[in-house]
Parts: C-alpha cells; structure tokens; sequence
C-alpha cells in the first residue's frame, strides 16, 4: 500500500554503497537463464526446498495468525538480491506481500515477465531495480520480513548492508541471511570443485575474499541492533541435487535474527545465539531449524 511507502530522509548515509559493480556485470550475463531448473541456478532452485520451509515456519512459530492456504498472508518482505525471482515467488504464493530488489536491470525484467504467467504472484509482488540504500531512502521500518539469500557474499561492504537492512525493517522485525562460510572447505568445494571442475556454479562466481565466516556475520548483526536467533549449517549434493540441513556451518548456512523491539535499550544483553544442531540425514524439505511443519 503506497501509504507505507512515504519518502523519509534518512540519519544515516547511504552514500557508501553495499553494490559491488563487478558483481552487477557478471551477473547480467546470466539474467535470461535463471528459470532454467537444470541450468547454472540449478543449486539455486533446490535450496528453495529448505529455504522456504525454513522461513515459513520460523515465521508462524513467531505468529499467532495463521491464514489456511495464505500463511504468510498480511506479512510485507524484502527480498534483497531477488535476481529473476527464484524466492519471491514461493514467498508470494504463500501469502505474503513481496518486493524484490536487484541492481540488475535483466534480472528486474527476467523476474516480471516470469511472474506475470500467474495472475496472482502479479498482484502479490512487485520487483523494483534498486539497490539497498536506495531503498532506504524511500522506506522507513517499511518490512516485516527482509531476505538475503546467496547475496551477502557477492556485497561490497557489508556492515553498509546490515545497516541498511536495519533501517528499513520494523521493530522486532526478521532477518534471514544464507551464504558462504570462509574456510578452506568452502574454498576447495565451493570454488575449486564446484566452478573449476563440475560447473555447479559458473567460473568466477564467487570470490573466496568475500566469504563470510558466521561468527563475523554475528557480530556485526549484534553490533547493528540484531539479535541472533538461529545459526544452521546447510550441504549441498550435487549428485542429487538436493540440499539437507546439517549440523556443520563450514560450508553454506542460514540464519535467521531479529531487530531489537521499539522499547529496547542498548544495555540490554543480547540472548544467547540458538545454534541448532541437525544431521544430514535429518534434513528434508520438510524439516526445518527451529521449526515443525
């Protein structure tokens, strides 16, 4: 609704952008190639089988509303980084209200054109090519929910990103962030294996530098007015295509964290983080952190 949508001027600067302009040009060479399920955004449309699950239900553990059929209904997300929109679709179809954003101008048209073969996702989100901080300037504790799924490791500076992502969520809003673990394992299957050898993932993907160890990813949410509720390790098998949440977060994981409520004070002592522990073999689409289906 365009009345939660007032521009507001902003305390803080956005003048130090999160957008890595490199990152943007490898990127718009594979704009028109995320609806391919067996494409290079093949790893991308099988983690939605635990990503999404594990959204959904941290979010109705957080709720007492629960709308059959629509779950997510009445809750607004940011999906930030969307791409061609391989997560604001699920998200849209669960209820929820769903603007995705991504400097890449492709992608933007690559997410419209796919979400307009169904009438409702057409109605439920709306893609915008912007960066973060240009969104900061216009939305002010605007979301319920943000998503950065796969992103954080491709930003250019990323406590200017966990700042932005602050400033446009509500009080007691949630945070959910999956990425890269910076570890020789990740380097050595996330680089060297997996784009080097069996082209999971297109060549250059990833820069190793930019990985992001949880224990920095922690503090710098805690720093920036974040509590950390959840830390998940998540695998990858590429002979099944599949995903499973595991108990190790050497290699990909999740978290989810929440924004400190309006009445907070900056004295307050953080909870303690809730690392959950999962096996591999645990791990299905249907089973998620923290959460039942």
């Amino acid at each position: 609704m365009k009345s939660n949508m007032f521009t507001v001027k902003r305390p803080f600067s956005t003048s130090h952008s999160s957008v890595d302009s490199k990152e943007i040009k490898k990127f718009q060479l594979l704009a028109h190639k995320w609806w391919d399920e067996e494409g290079e955004y093949a790893a991308l449309h099988s983690m939605n089988d635990i990503r999404v699950p594990f959204i959904r239900d941290t979010l109705l553990s957080m709720s007492s509303n629960y709308h059959l059929g629509n779950p997510l209904s009445g809750i607004k997300i940011l999906d930030v980084g969307c791409g061609g929109g391989l997560l604001s679709e699920p998200l849209g179809r669960l209820g929820a209200s769903v603007t995705g954003i991504d400097p890449v101008e492709d992608n933007i048209r690559t997410a419209d054109q796919h979400k307009s073969f169904d009438p409702v996702l057409a109605k439920r989100i709306q893609y915008k090519s912007s960066s973060l901080e240009e969104i900061v300037e216009e939305s002010m504790e605007t979301f319920d929910v943000i998503v950065a799924s796969e992103v954080v490791e491709h930003v250019a500076d990323l406590e200017t990103f966990i700042k932005c992502c602050s400033q446009v969520l509500k009080p007691e809003g949630s945070l959910f962030i999956t990425t890269i673990n910076k570890t020789q394992l990740s380097y050595v299957l996330g680089i060297v294996v997996a784009e080097k050898i069996m082209g999971i993932v297109p060549e250059g993907t990833h820069e190793w530098e930019k990985f992001v160890p949880p224990e920095e990813l922690e503090r710098l949410l805690e720093s920036n007015g974040f509590s950390v509720k959840t830390v998940s390790g998540m695998l990858y098998n590429p002979l099944l295509g599949s995903w499973s949440w595991v108990e190790s977060t050497s290699l990909n994981y999740a978290v989810h964290a929440v924004k400190a409520g309006a009445q907070s004070h900056t004295t307050d002592t953080p909870p303690e983080t809730d690392i959950q522990q999962h096996s591999a073999t645990a791990g299905t689409a249907g089973t998620v952190p923290g959460g039942t289906v």
